[in-house]
């Protein structure tokens, strides 16, 4: 509701609370005017007299007048002494709910529509918090005839949000005090689009990854088994990049089960005590060769005793081989790779794992351990990722209850750190 017609509607309730009250003291009132009268008569000036019974008026009807308080709380408080027993039940649901009369006036919201549409004063018509045509016209249509109706309704204020909005009548009480009024109710189907437009991306961008090795490797046959038949040359390097295509194929469907596997059992934490000290030794030795084939230098900094942490060995593994590899490959220019755990003791366990390569834009930060985010796709494939790596680290964490924090400048390098 704009806030004009807040101020309309107090408007209205001022005005409509005032004859009462004017009736109420109609003795006091008349007794005012007449000693009022009697005081210019006297002598007394006019303009002397006129603003002192303006204000013994006005502290007159003010004593009268009930105490301020939110409309549609004291709508409810009116009902529920009215012993109407769903009014509770109906501010017990977490789907907002908007009752409405058939001449579509707003007869009661319940607390879940006050918090996701704000308070609409009892009484006002529903046309004037609801803009939408669609939901005003299926409301008119089941008041007019008294069928249900729903329609899919998008919220793009205060942030984009999908409701099935659905409308349906409702008779209240029976024989001559009975009367009919309308359910207006929000079901909030947000998550679920989101999930939906999730699964469309992965699988559309799962297909074109899969799909550029394929036609490549489609292409190499039909020229074996044509132009480079009797061509022994040209058979060696086609058949070096076949087995490159194969191998990239091959990691692709390797990190797609790997993800499909956390994903079911992502809300299962892992029981097992990792001493990280020890395995971050087995990353740093099992990606030696990648270092030293970069030339980058992989520095180990960790503490003298055991540094435990719930979780899954393997898993972890895959963790900080993932967040190593990147920095070896992406930080390649800055030729060191620094890997310090610090914590223990009582205190929760960080691993920073930095590299002081060229760094990563502002901009992509945000985005990158979603499945298929590269911030430099060409650079990304001539490095043989999958764009599923950090996707990966992310799952990891997440069943693990813990955090991956990235600060990243440009020119000056990224730090990962998992903090547990």
């Amino acid at each position: 509701m704009s806030d004009e017609g807040i101020v309309l509607d107090g408007a209205k309730v001022f005005w409509q609370g005032l004859l009462p009250r004017l009736k109420a003291e109609r003795l006091v009132l008349g007794l005012s005017v007449v000693l009022a009268l009697l005081a210019a008569f006297a002598g007394i000036p006019v303009l002397a007299i006129l603003p002192l019974w303006i204000v013994f008026v006005a502290a007159l009807l003010s004593r009268n007048a009930a105490p301020a308080r939110p409309v549609a709380a004291a709508a409810s408080t009116q009902a529920e002494k009215g012993g109407d027993p769903l009014i509770p039940v109906l501010n017990a649901l977490d789907m907002p709910v908007i009752v409405i009369a058939a001449d579509e006036t707003v007869l009661f919201q319940n607390v879940a529509a006050e918090k996701a549409f704000g308070t609409i004063p009892p009484e006002s018509y529903l046309s004037a918090r609801v803009r939408s045509p669609g939901i005003l016209d299926m409301v008119r249509e089941t008041i007019a005839t008294g069928k249900v109706n729903q329609i899919e309704h998008t919220e793009r204020l205060p942030s984009d949000a999908v409701y099935v909005v659905r409308v349906a009548p409702a008779d209240i009480g029976a024989g001559d005090s009975g009367r009919r009024v309308f359910l207006l109710t929000y079901r909030d189907i947000s998550q679920a689009r989101r999930i939906d437009r999730m699964r469309s991306d992965f699988v559309a961008n799962a297909s074109h990854e899969l799909r550029t090795p394929l036609a490549s490797l489609r292409g190499f046959i039909e020229t074996l088994q044509g132009p480079a038949r009797s061509d022994p040359k040209a058979q060696e390097k086609f058949f070096g990049i076949m087995h490159e295509q194969v191998t990239r194929m091959s990691r692709l469907v390797d990190d797609l089960l790997s993800l499909s596997r956390l994903e079911l059992k992502a809300h299962i934490a892992p029981e097992d005590r990792v001493d990280l000290v020890p395995l971050l030794g087995h990353v740093r030795d099992s990606l030696a060769p990648l270092a030293e084939a970069l030339d980058v230098t992989v520095a180990l900094d960790v503490p003298g005793a055991p540094v435990f942490v719930q979780g899954d060995r393997d898993e972890l593994v895959e963790v900080f081989e993932n967040l190593v590899e990147n920095a070896c490959k992406y930080g390649q220019e800055g030729k060191k790779v620094d890997v310090r755990l610090t914590g223990g003791e009582g205190g929760g366990a960080e691993v920073a794992v930095t590299d002081y390569g060229p760094g990563i834009p502002a901009e992509h930060v945000p985005r990158i351990t979603e499945r298929f985010y590269r911030v430099n796709v060409e650079a990304s494939r001539s490095k043989k990722g999958t764009g599923l790596g950090l996707a990966i680290v992310k799952h990891i964490l997440t069943r693990h209850r813990a955090r991956l924090l990235i600060h990243s400048e440009v020119g000056k390098g990224t730090v990962f750190t998992v903090r547990f």
